[in-house]
């Protein structure tokens, strides 16, 4: 047998994925403030684009210096030559500025220049307070430029440490301190290490912490959670010895081992209850506040309501779409030339793109959301107990797309609905088989009966697992024990033997109350057996 070359014709098709598909691609599963941030960027680097804000008008993206890099802004604002508008409102023709025209434009009195009871106020010109709030033409303004900035926990501690009275080497240990605190207001530092590279004494850097710890917000620089629950409760002057106690067992707190707690604390179950009152009261990060930022909440990408017909209407938000102009006029506005040509027919094609990518992911958007709405129905109509299995291949053949593009699409996507605002992703759940081979159930919807399946349960009659897998039987859903529990856990709910020890606490309590006919909160400074330390004492 031999062997030769030869050359073949063939024809075939496939799919070249260019830098621009790529990036069309990576459009559709950008978030809201992703898809912001990127428009913003192609605007400032593309003059023939422009971000039109939600009233159809221009928004205001230009500084100062863009027009050298950039070009002038597509369209003329209207501003006057800032020079001659400083000449002109400054001075007179003649060159001297009269003491009444300059009352009126500086907004002060020659007669009384520094009053002691009044604040020193800032002179401004007055083409500069048409745009001050107060005034008549100053509508648009932000209120949150004048918002005081946020304030930090180095700093709120920096500016109490002088009122410690210290002398230089316990500020220099105090100083070292606060530098090591962390986020959550814990001092991770050894008082040991920070004493020898200090050179100072261990009982020095004892004493300044010790001092550190009373400064607010309470429960700063401890070392742990029992320390830093105790500091609170020392400065409230409710750490007796029962507290003390239960602060220094906070494992067993966790076990919800209440028997031991209540013989270690020397205290009745009323008296338990009390004191775990006062322990959730307390703040476990006391300076995660000061490192918090500014929060923001969910916008819907798309919005659910019911029509006249009893259908369902599915709009996209228009706060949320990116919108966006090109602008075909600039180009004949500057000076023919070759590299100036070719730069703006390349920014042309560039802008181009850019508007027809946005215009076909909302269009992709609201195609799924249809999709999800239409497949969803009776969640919306009846509630979760009525969600209904639903893979991401089905809704990509129902619209005739690629299973990817659907799954990029349901990425950081929200939907506010009748029955609550949902990720994308949150219609998207597995199946669970039905006994007897009817209709299948929804995973969301099993942990919905799970749930409510526990919060019905007395103290008397805990659920275990093995009787909610008998119960979810009765309705028709064939789930394991584990995957029970697995559904359990993973809603954060405690095990049947740790609810039976929490619920008969709470029984007792309450049918000891109604044995007294009214119950009422006895107070924490009263005897707890144990040498309680009441405040009379």
């Amino acid at each position: 047998m031999t062997t030769s070359n030869k050359l073949t014709l063939g024809l075939r098709q496939s799919l070249a994925m260019n830098p621009n598909l790529i990036e069309s691609i990576n459009l559709l599963q950008m978030s809201q403030i992703e898809i912001k941030q990127f428009t913003i960027l192609e605007a400032e680097s593309n003059p023939l684009l422009d971000l039109v804000s939600n009233d159809g008008e221009v928004g205001d993206e230009w500084t100062a210096g863009d027009d050298e890099q950039y070009g002038p802004p597509p369209e003329d604002a209207g501003a006057d030559n800032r020079d001659e508008a400083l000449s002109s409102e400054w001075y007179d023709n003649g060159g001297s500025a009269s003491t009444s025209r300059l009352n009126e434009e500086l907004d002060a009195n020659y007669a009384n220049v520094f009053p002691d009871d009044c604040d020193p106020q800032r002179l401004e010109l007055a083409s500069e307070r048409k745009s001050m709030p107060g005034s008549v033409s100053g509508a648009d303004y932000d209120l949150e430029d004048f918002a005081a900035a946020q304030v930090s926990l180095h700093d709120e501690i920096a500016q109490q440490i002088p009122f410690l009275k210290h002398d230089i080497s316990d500020r220099a240990i105090a100083k070292d301190f606060v530098e090591q605190l962390d986020d959550c207001g814990y001092l991770p530092a050894d008082v040991v290490e920070a004493s020898e590279r200090r050179g100072t004494s261990r009982a020095q850097a004892e004493r300044v912490l010790a001092a550190l710890q009373t400064l607010d917000p309470p429960g700063v620089f401890a070392r742990s959670l029992s320390e830093c629950l105790a500091i609170q409760l020392r400065q409230k002057d409710r750490y007796d010895p029962a507290m003390q106690a239960l602060v220094e067992n906070l494992e067993l707190l966790a076990r919800r081992d209440f028997a031991m707690l209540k013989r270690l604390c020397g205290v009745d179950e009323e008296d338990l209850l009390e004191m775990l009152s006062e322990i959730h009261q307390l703040d476990p990060k006391p300076g995660i506040r000061f490192e918090a930022s500014a929060t923001t909440g969910i916008v819907p990408d798309v919005v659910v309501r019911a029509n006249a017909k009893g259908g369902w209407m599915v709009d996209p938000n228009p706060d949320t779409l990116p919108k966006v102009r090109v602008n075909r006029s600039y180009p004949s506005q500057v000076t023919k030339s070759v590299s100036v040509h070719d730069y703006l027919a390349e920014r042309l094609q560039r802008a181009d793109w850019v508007k027809r990518s946005l215009d076909q992911r909302a269009k992709t958007i609201m195609k799924v959301a249809n999709e999800i709405v239409r497949q969803q129905d009776a969640f919306l109509r009846h509630g979760v107990e009525h969600l209904r299995p639903l893979m991401r291949k089905t809704v990509a053949e129902a619209i005739d797309m690629d299973e990817s593009t659907v799954s990029r699409v349901t990425s950081n996507k929200y939907m506010l609905t009748p029955r609550g605002l949902h990720e994308f992703n949150y219609f998207f759940t597995v199946a669970i088989p039905a006994i007897g081979g009817g209709d299948t159930h929804s995973a969301e919807a099993v942990r919905h009966k799970i749930r409510a399946l526990i919060l019905q349960e007395s103290s008397k009659a805990v659920l275990s697992d093995d009787d909610i897998v008998d119960m979810l039987k009765k309705d028709g859903v064939d789930l394991a024990r584990r995957t029970v529990a697995k559904y359990r856990e993973g809603m954060n709910i405690a095990s049947s033997f740790k609810r039976r020890r929490e619920k008969r606490v709470l029984a007792n309590v309450e049918s000891r109350g109604d044995a007294q006919g009214v119950h009422s909160a006895r107070p924490l400074s009263g005897d707890r057996g144990a040498g309680r330390v009441t405040n009379d004492q």
